[in-house]
């Protein structure tokens, strides 16, 4: 049904006096005067000292607030503790432990503990989550791009530290460094990266070439903070 044109007046009469009225409103406002609330009554002084703040009890503790107040909980941990889990290995090769290991060694030790999720030539296995470990050189830019050691890694300390912490999936962390060196130059070797008489340990591993050490974009921020 069509509204009805006499109320067309009407209705603008209202939306007039509506947008009019905070306009009122505010001129009012600004011509009242501003309004201050009071500061709060000071507290009498109880003779009680005041408990010191966790972040500033202890000045000689620069640069560290709140780390010397533990609320009696926890312990600072042990220079042993910290060594267990400062494991990681960076591109140089620094943190690379002492230890040597063999492709003929890694070779016994990957049929035993790799195998299974990896598959004996490497090629993984998708049931078990195992990737492939070799091959896809040149894939990555390609429409069936293959991630693995030989096609994506830079460095090759890289596989050595993921092998360290996160390898085998069952058990990680449980592999010695001659272990991690072994199975690392096992690896490396079928990839055709090295020759399957090389023995790897933390001066050999770092100067390794890897086949795609061109293909990634500098990162400019520092390694460590």
């Amino acid at each position: 049904m069509n509204p009805d044109p006499r109320q067309y007046p009407l209705r603008s009469a209202l939306a007039l006096a509506c947008a009019l009225l905070p306009l009122g409103g505010l001129a009012q406002d600004a011509a009242a005067p501003r309004t201050i609330a009071p500061l709060p009554a000071e507290l009498p002084d109880s003779g009680e000292p005041t408990p010191p703040s966790p972040a500033v009890a202890d000045q000689e503790a620069a640069g560290t607030p709140g780390l010397e107040a533990n609320f009696g909980i926890g312990r600072a941990a042990t220079e042993e503790e910290i060594a267990a889990i400062d494991i990681d290995v960076t591109p140089d090769g620094h943190g690379l432990p002492d230890g040597r290991g063999s492709y003929a060694d890694g070779k016994a030790l990957y049929d035993e503990r790799c195998l299974a999720c990896h598959g004996e030539n490497l090629e993984g296995i998708p049931e078990t989550g195992g990737p492939a470990l070799i091959g896809g050189r040149d894939t990555l830019a390609s429409d069936t791009p293959l991630k693995t050691v030989e096609s994506y890694l830079a460095h090759a300390s890289t596989l050595y530290d993921y092998i360290h912490r996160a390898m085998p999936m069952d058990a990680p962390g449980s592999l010695t460094p001659d272990e991690v060196y072994a199975v690392s130059a096992y690896i490396l070797g079928r990839a055709g990266i090295v020759d399957e008489t090389t023995v790897l340990d933390r001066e050999s591993l770092p100067q390794i070439r890897m086949p795609n050490a061109e293909g990634f974009v500098d990162d400019p921020r520092p390694e460590r903070l």
